[in-house]
């Protein structure tokens, strides 16, 4: 019933390039030739939605509310603060003001090739209060999590330098400043200008979708944290032209999904799904009906009979399917993203990351932090899409990430150099100086078990990537890495937090028991 129901809706990506060790309902599509322009414009491609002979309903004003929005205010220079050396480049900010209410914020500038040298601190007002919060840091370093150099994604021209999205919670109210790094007489360093086109942005989530999408969590009080003993076991402006790939980096073409056969049948969408929401759940229309929040789970023998793995005689690898919330369950908006699904060949390695949106979240709020995420990347970063494949809450949810299907190899934009044929999982929250709760390291566990399972990738093993071009690993440089990796492996970045790295080691084991090995 749901193979005829991905037919009827007709939204199905084009056959048919088979994925290791997985079914033909879990294949991606063919590829397309590198000089193929990948987005469509065209209504009826995968991801803008279902063909025109699928009823779509129109957006209601109920889904307008749920939508979110999100403020961008330049920068202005701040008054030179009176020890401040001669010479040194000057700050920017904003001073104290009111705001339209925001949950998260950020800055982000013109060139997304420059860097942001110095310091990025906020506070602000929550909604309705008169109190400001103390300064809170913004992590700077965020480059690293984007598409490939070179890419298709990177190169349109859209895409903006930005710091790391900050989770603050409801507020109406914000200040900010902006400081250069001072200069280095001892090493006869100049200080570095702020990038061009400084601007603060203050993200609405919107409302949260209807309670029955609402993800059932663990106790919110106090979540576990992962024992310290479990250490790592041995190892809108108008956009700029587009701008090609530095010399000397390259990037491999993505593979996007084609436009389907016609349908021999037709379905209408759901009342509550609009064209671009259909086309988003189509994809995993395998595993849950068209219009499903979540995924149910599997027992592991109920995964190997659908992912339709086992080979006569052979034990299969691959861990039992965990609940996963879908883009739907947290309210995604569907006409935010880029309107095709862009593939990868396969899932040979998971990069584990920490979204740096700070820990001042509890787990009823995840799916508001992923809007404002989601929002932030697109419509600040200029991405196509929510970068990461999936995210993981404090409580161990588990979230749909990226939209063109859970069970596939999807193309994330989140280990820059790296997001060839592997996927991304972030961790909400900040694990630098924070341990993870268990709840988090047990979900990405499960949640590789089963993923890296149906591309017959093990878990506590070794795997070889070609560096797309990173500042740890020139382009076409071969490396070894853990199939199980941090983000630090392929970057030199603290991400994914020196607390969470230190368990990839236990979600290694861990992964690879619920695998069978």
């Amino acid at each position: 019933m749901r193979a005829l129901l991905v037919t009827s809706v007709g939204v199905t990506c084009a056959a048919a390039l088979t994925l290791p060790l997985a079914a033909p309902a879990l294949s991606a599509p063919a590829s397309l030739s590198a000089s193929a322009r990948p987005p469509s414009v065209s209504p009826e491609s995968p991801g803008s939605g279902p063909p025109s002979s699928v009823r779509a309903e129109a957006p209601s004003p109920r889904a307008a509310e749920l939508a979110g929005s999100t403020q961008s205010l330049p920068l202005e220079p701040l008054a030179a603060p009176s020890d401040r050396v001669a010479g040194a480049a000057a700050g920017q900010g904003l001073a104290q003001r009111d705001a339209r209410p925001f949950s998260l914020v950020g800055v982000v500038w013109d060139d997304a090739d420059a860097e942001l040298h110095g310091t990025v601190q906020v506070r602000t007002r929550p909604t309705g209060g008169e109190g400001w919060s103390d300064w809170q840091d913004v992590e700077t370093h965020n480059a690293e999590h984007a598409a490939d150099l070179g890419s298709a994604e990177r190169s349109t021209g859209a895409v903006r330098g930005a710091t790391a999205p900050l989770w603050v919670g409801a507020s109406d109210g914000v200040e900010v400043r902006v400081r250069p790094e001072a200069a280095d007489p001892q090493h006869r360093a100049a200080a570095v200008p702020l990038p061009e086109g400084l601007r603060l942005e203050l993200v609405d989530p919107g409302e949260d979708p209807v309670a029955e999408a609402t993800p059932e969590s663990a106790p919110e009080s106090a979540p576990e944290t992962a024992p310290e003993s479990a250490t790592e076991t041995g190892s809108e402006p108008a956009p700029e032209p587009a701008r090609a790939a530095p010399v000397g980096r390259s990037a491999t073409p993505a593979t996007f999904a084609i436009n389907p056969a016609p349908p021999t049948t037709t379905t209408a969408v759901p009342e509550a799904l609009t064209a671009e929401s259909a086309a988003a759940s189509a994809v995993n229309a395998d595993l849950a009906p068209l219009g499903a929040s979540v995924i149910p789970e599997l027992t592991k023998a109920e995964t190997e009979e659908e992912a339709a793995i086992v080979a006569a005689g052979a034990k299969p690898y691959i861990g039992p399917r965990p609940k996963i919330i879908t883009r739907k369950g947290w309210g995604a908006d569907e006409k935010l993203r880029e309107r095709n699904f862009a593939y990868t060949k396969s899932v040979k390695a998971a990069f584990v990351h920490h979204s740096a949106t700070g820990n001042n979240y509890t787990c009823k709020q995840a799916p508001s932090v992923l809007r404002s995420i989601y929002r932030y990347h697109v419509k600040s970063s200029g991405w196509r899409d929510f970068g990461y494949n999936f995210a993981v809450d404090k409580c161990g949810n588990i979230y749909e990430g990226r939209a063109g299907g859970v069970a596939k190899a999807v193309l994330g934009a989140h280990t820059l150099g790296f997001n060839t044929n592997t996927m991304g999982v972030a961790v909400l929250g900040t694990y630098s100086s924070t341990n993870p709760p268990a709840a988090a390291v047990t979900a990405v566990s499960k949640l590789t078990a089963w993923k890296l399972g149906l591309f017959g990738a093990n878990p506590k093993g070794k795997v070889t990537l070609t560096s797309g071009g990173s500042n740890k690993y020139k382009a076409g440089v071969k490396v070894k890495m853990n199939v199980i990796s941090g983000h630090r492996d392929g970057f030199a970045t603290e991400c994914p937090g020196a607390r969470l790295y230190k368990k990839l080691g236990t979600a290694r084991t861990s992964s690879a028991k619920l695998q069978g090995r």
